[in-house]
């Protein structure tokens, strides 16, 4: 049987998962961890991919790559990084984002241009503020990359000219959905003079090989990766709980929200996927339960022992700043204590509200029909997130089985390189549990009347 590796190299780890071809079954796996931070040199992503694909890859016949999106790689005219890239997670362009926002006249302006307005996340926002802050490294880079771009074209052995896809090049903020073309004039507004950028492969496209023969596929971002492995269709919203926080699906025309709220990307089949994303999902739980002294387990059982608001307890969860809405100096607020609800129970349940609510709002924001929410990622196994985004979403909510998705939709890439089809091969989706709940309306009119009363 052919074989296919997937590579998702986020912010946290990255995995290496090898399928068949045709059906999809997982036959190996391996991850290696990355650093915490906002910024990592990219030879520490290679150094983690090596260790973790270790043994992984004889003969597989076809490799994607999936990455974090919006990260900065610039490079020097020898191809080496200039200096460590910025995540997507990096908030120090902030004021970067305001200006160019304020510059290209507004943010529907920007909506109407690439889809989406620049935010701190954003790479060109990161790159205003490498040529503002740094101008001496600003001045040897003659290229920028993403982190899947970076990967891919060290996997086929740092060709002349890499390449990405439309998936990711839609979260740079210099690449059109609509037009499928480069912006270079907003590019050289942010950064001051022209600089190199990958090709757009298409969907599907075999864009080189490694020096072991394997074929390498596009690649892709993270959002869009995660959105072929589950074979989203345009019926579906996904909730993501990682290190962020996505509500995400797709759509056949692009969007345009010049509200800032939802990202208007491409996906990486051809259509496109509106997102919402926030920077605080599966931390803030991480968080709670190190304040209280539990595990996630444990946490998930207490947040349950408490009835749905939490006792009048509401926690803004704005740990790290956050995306959606654009708030990067932000704090948390936990809100409405008293004697009586102060309590682990009450706290835990108030984390595990605060975080699914912003992305109840998401989930509204792309819905564009009735139709499944899935939920994904790490903190979707926890029984109380599972109850509380039933009660938040709509009243129920499909998980997948457990799994990397993310690296399944590059592996399913790959398939559909090695395969030079049309369209991707058909993967059948593993067994699914269904979890419903009663709407609770209240949790959310008291979130949203804190979110006020806090940043009005």
């Amino acid at each position: 049987m052919p074989l296919v590796a997937g590579i998702d190299s986020s912010t946290q780890s990255v995995k290496v998962i090898v399928c068949d071809a045709d059906s999809g079954a997982i036959v190996r796996e391996g991850r290696a961890p990355h650093p915490d931070g906002t910024e990592c040199h990219p030879d520490i992503w290679w150094a983690a991919f090596t260790a973790a694909s270790a043994g992984l890859l004889d003969g597989v016949a076809a490799i994607g790559v999936a990455g974090q999106q919006h990260g900065m790689v610039v490079l020097d005219a020898d191809g080496h990084a200039v200096r460590p890239a910025l995540l997507w997670n990096d908030t120090r362009s902030a004021p970067d984002a305001a200006d160019l926002v304020d510059q290209l006249g507004g943010a529907q302006a920007w909506a109407d241009a690439v889809g989406s307005v620049p935010v701190a996340s954003f790479t060109i926002t990161k790159l205003r503020w490498l040529a503002r802050a740094e101008p001496e490294a600003a001045q040897r880079v003659e290229q920028v990359l993403l982190p899947h771009d970076w990967l891919t074209w060290r996997l086929a052995g740092r060709p002349t000219r890499p390449t990405t896809d439309r998936g990711d090049a839609s979260g740079t903020g210099y690449w059109s959905p609509t037009t499928g073309e480069y912006r270079r004039d907003l590019l050289v507004r942010a950064f001051g003079r022209e600089i190199d950028v990958p090709r757009v492969a298409a969907p599907g496209e075999v864009v080189g090989e490694t020096p072991g023969g394997a074929l390498l596929s596009a690649g892709t971002g993270d959002n869009m990766a995660a959105a072929l492995g589950l074979g989203l269709t345009t019926a579906d919203v996904v909730v993501s709980l990682g290190t962020s926080g996505t509500a995400l699906t797709v759509t056949e025309t692009p969007t345009n929200d010049g509200s800032g709220q939802v990202a208007g990307f491409a996906d990486a089949t051809g259509r496109f996927l509106p997102l919402v994303c926030t920077l605080n999902a599966a931390r803030v739980l991480a968080a709670t339960a190190r304040m209280l002294g539990v595990d996630l387990e444990r946490l998930s059982a207490l947040a349950l022992r408490a009835p749905a608001g939490a006792e009048g307890l509401v926690l803004l969860p704005y740990l790290d700043g956050e995306r959606t809405p654009d708030l990067p100096h932000a704090t948390g607020t936990l809100h409405g204590l008293t004697r009586s609800n102060m309590r682990p129970a009450t706290i835990a349940r108030a984390a595990v509200e605060g975080m699914l609510c912003g992305l109840a709002d998401a989930v509204d924001a792309v819905r564009t029909s009735p139709g499944t929410v899935m939920l994904i990622g790490g903190a979707a196994a926890s029984p109380a997130v599972r109850e509380v985004a039933a009660a938040l979403f709509g009243g129920e909510v499909v998980i997948p089985q457990p799994g990397e998705y993310v690296a399944r939709g590059a592996a399913r890439q790959a398939a559909w390189a090695l395969s030079g089809a049309a369209e991707a091969p058909e993967w059948e989706l593993p067994g699914v549990t269904t979890v419903t709940a009663a709407l609770a309306p209240v949790v959310r009119e008291a979130y949203a009347a804190l979110r006020t009363l806090v940043h009005s």
